[in-house]
């Protein structure tokens, strides 16, 4: 499995102590592993094969290094980048229509994580600012270390978030003011605060701590059917854009499939016989 996925500015790691758990890296620690636009695709590509794969049931993304989960956009790659060349041949609609393809590539990118079928645990540390909360708020979990600071960039340098926040960071946390304000004022706030708000689901010691405790629970996870756990996933993110309603509705449909798996049978069974039920990969 390691050489299907080898990779330039990622690693991708199979613990051995963590059966069906993959562990995703950003490989860039020089750079405080900071984006370009190669990475962005090549992480849309890793987690579309961790989503197609059947020896992957959850997955863990981190940040190498002590320094950086990620800064961010690489800043100077991207100002030397399609988006900030002149195009002067071009007249303004055909560069905003250039433009707006460009974005909805990126965002598709960054999506690939909330569209993979496996939920996806994301632990951050040290500095996790703009992109970091676009990557994270399209994750199922978010864990931090207690050295973490974040922050929404995008306006300290002249632009509004375009990659995710201003479109799910209102659904992750409960207070829409306190996402204006830390979007508005590009304000560092560090793990107690994104603890309270509910942005993280807890706080560790440091980076490795973190990184294991993102390892508990995506094992824990993956210990369970997996028609469960992507039926689970798949529905809670249906329901979270739509209706109650609708969400009912969906669940309904995708249950009168799913309800027919043999794994249902064997995790009520499991139960009564006090043993650890085993599932088919799926």
């Amino acid at each position: 499995m390691s050489q299907e996925y080898s990779f330039k500015h990622f690693t991708v790691q199979f613990p051995a102590n963590h059966p069906y758990v993959a562990h995703v890296e950003i490989n860039r620690a020089d750079k405080m592993n900071a984006f370009f636009e190669a990475m962005w695709i090549e992480m849309s590509q890793i987690f579309q094969k961790l989503s197609e794969d059947p020896n992957v049931r959850s997955i863990v993304l981190s940040g190498a290094g002590e320094k950086a989960f990620t800064t961010g956009l690489d800043v100077k790659a991207a100002s030397s980048g399609p988006l900030f060349s002149e195009k002067s041949d071009l007249d303004p609609a055909r560069k905003a229509a250039f433009m707006r393809r460009h974005i909805a590539a990126f965002q598709d990118c960054i999506t690939a994580v909330e569209r993979c079928e496996k939920p996806v645990v994301v632990a951050m540390h040290g500095f996790a600012l703009g992109l970091a909360i676009d990557l994270s708020t399209a994750a199922d979990v978010r864990i931090c270390s207690r050295d973490v600071k974040f922050a929404v960039k995008e306006v300290d340098i002249g632009i509004a978030a375009d990659i995710g926040t201003l479109s799910r960071l209102p659904k992750v946390v409960g207070s829409f003011s306190w996402v204006k304000e830390v979007a508005l004022t590009a304000r560092v706030f560090e793990a107690e605060e994104a603890l309270r708000v509910g942005f993280v689901n807890s706080v560790h010691e440091n980076r490795q701590a973190t990184i294991d405790a993102g390892l508990k629970i995506a094992a824990l996870m993956a210990s369970k059917s997996p028609v469960a756990v992507q039926g689970t996933k798949e529905i809670l993110n249906w329901s979270r854009d739509h209706s109650v309603q609708d969400g009912l509705r969906y669940t309904g449909v995708w249950n009168s499939a799913a309800l027919q798996t043999k794994d249902l049978s064997a995790a009520l069974l499991s139960g009564l016989q006090k043993r650890t039920p085993t599932f088919e990969k799926l």
